[in-house]
């Protein structure tokens, strides 16, 4: 099992900034201009561009923040600089910041976006996507393991419903986690693998089940 499948959306939010920031960071001095940032954008696929004066970060660029102070307004990329449209001051964050905090951060702040400092020193860029697109494909693997019929351990059993057809009154479920399954062979494994270690049911596994 991948680290991503064995942990659901909350304990994700519990685990610290640092485990999932963006440390491929581009860096522009305040005086280049927007065209510029946007080439760099689109050819990194990036979503923000950070801004510099004399080696320290002075703001931030974002692609809303072109979109809407430039494009929309019909100026001329090429003829603005960074300085003029960046997002100063900017709000920072330590590594050890749970992702929550820092999601309820951003939301006070009316951002999508925050940096990640260390002894001074930016180590990367956190931004909303970048937390969905983790939770988004967290439940996708776990839908997958269910549907295909893989042993997932739930976390939260209370939130799973097991519903039992008149064909299929045999359903097992886990006595450790409740997660369901169709036979007893599956059930011992998921038992041997996730709860008692490898081998711990080699041998007489009715025992599971007197």
């Amino acid at each position: 099992m991948s680290d991503t499948e064995s942990i659901d959306s909350s304990s994700l939010l519990n685990k610290p900034v640092e485990s999932i920031v963006k440390t491929d960071i581009e860096i522009f001095e305040s005086d280049k201009l927007v065209n510029d940032a946007i080439k760099t954008l689109q050819h990194k696929n990036s979503r923000s561009v950070l801004v510099s004066h004399n080696r320290e970060i002075i703001g931030i660029v974002t692609k809303s923040d072109i979109l809407f102070k430039v494009m929309s307004k019909g100026k001329n990329p090429s003829k603005i600089k960074l300085r003029e449209i960046m997002t100063t001051p900017i709000i920072a964050v330590s590594p050890k910041t749970s992702i929550q905090d820092a999601i309820n951060i951003m939301n006070k702040n009316n951002i999508r976006q925050i940096i990640i400092i260390s002894n001074s020193s930016v180590i990367g860029v956190l931004s909303r996507e970048t937390i969905y697109d983790k939770i988004h494909l967290l439940n996708t693997n776990i839908t997958t393991n269910l549907i295909s019929g893989g042993p997932v351990c739930i976390i939260n059993p209370k939130s799973i419903a097991l519903t039992k057809s008149h064909e299929d009154t045999h359903v097992l479920s886990c006595p450790y986690c409740s997660s369901p399954f169709d036979t007893k062979e599956s059930l011992s494994k998921h038992i041997d693998r996730l709860h008692l270690g490898s081998g711990a049911l080699e041998g007489d596994r009715r025992r599971l089940y007197e």
